[in-house]
């Protein structure tokens, strides 16, 4: 397999860039949008403005994407008029974007993943359970990142938050935070986004009720955990047809 990286000088870019030596992928190339430094990892990164040249020069099998949600639009569109497959990690996408990369995968396989971890995927798959088992108790969910994220709540807490709502069978209102007089009212859910210092993540679900509480969480020690997932969903999305994918699609595979 041989991969093309973007966000190459990004947290998660040179993380993708570490692991697919260490697995000895073929790294066909490194874009960023404004490179600040010449390599990562020793690998030659080269301006976003040559992306095209460089997938038509190198002929990576797909491209992994952690960026910023404009930026993986104008990447996705691009790979996808060059038929190349796309897997982004990349969360904060606005209901537009989201609908371009759907487009995008009309054309190209696109897998799309609020989160690469396997442990995550047995998290949600947890509090689907819980939740299934108790659905008239209530539910908060507090995720903790490092201090450089910018979208809040998480891609990763909305993607949980969905489940909670499928497993209720119907979609809650959700309370981000809470200050002064605001008690709690119906089933709403409680969404708390703490930023602070270099934690990769965590994630947990409080569910309570009956006099019960049940806490289900999750912490990431490193983010080789979600650079390990992303290479995991490249070499699986090469062999897929043209369609709009979800890293859960590669989890189940995976166990």
């Amino acid at each position: 397999m041989k991969i093309g990286v973007t966000g190459a000088t990004g947290r998660m870019g040179g993380t993708v860039l570490e692991a697919a030596q260490s697995r000895e992928v073929d790294i066909a190339f490194a874009v960023n949008r404004e490179p600040e430094v010449e390599r990562v990892r020793g690998v030659e990164v080269r301006p976003a403005t040559e992306f095209s040249t460089l997938i038509a020069e190198a002929e990576p099998d797909v491209i992994v994407d952690f960026t910023g949600p404009v930026s993986t639009v104008e990447y996705a569109e691009t790979a996808a008029a060059a038929g190349i497959p796309i897997v982004t990690g990349t969360t904060g996408f606005d209901d537009d974007q989201l609908a371009s990369l759907e487009r995008s995968g009309e054309s190209i396989p696109v897998l799309v993943g609020a989160n690469f971890s396997r442990g995550v995927q047995a998290l949600v798959d947890a509090v689907q359970a819980a939740i299934a088992s108790v659905p008239a108790y209530d539910v908060e969910l507090t995720e903790t990142h490092h201090n450089g994220k910018r979208d809040a709540p998480s891609g990763t807490a909305k993607m949980i938050l969905d489940n909670v709502d499928e497993a209720r069978g119907r979609t809650s209102e959700r309370v981000y935070g809470r200050v002064g007089d605001d008690p709690r009212e119906g089933d709403e859910i409680g969404v708390h986004a703490r930023r602070a210092g270099d934690v990769t993540g965590e994630h947990e679900v409080l569910v309570a009720g009956n006099q019960e509480v049940l806490s289900l969480t999750h912490r990431a020690g490193s983010r080789s955990v979600f650079a390990e997932g992303a290479l995991d969903a490249a070499g699986w999305i090469l062999d897929r047809p043209a369609g709009y994918y979800r890293f859960a699609d590669v989890a189940k595979e995976l166990a």
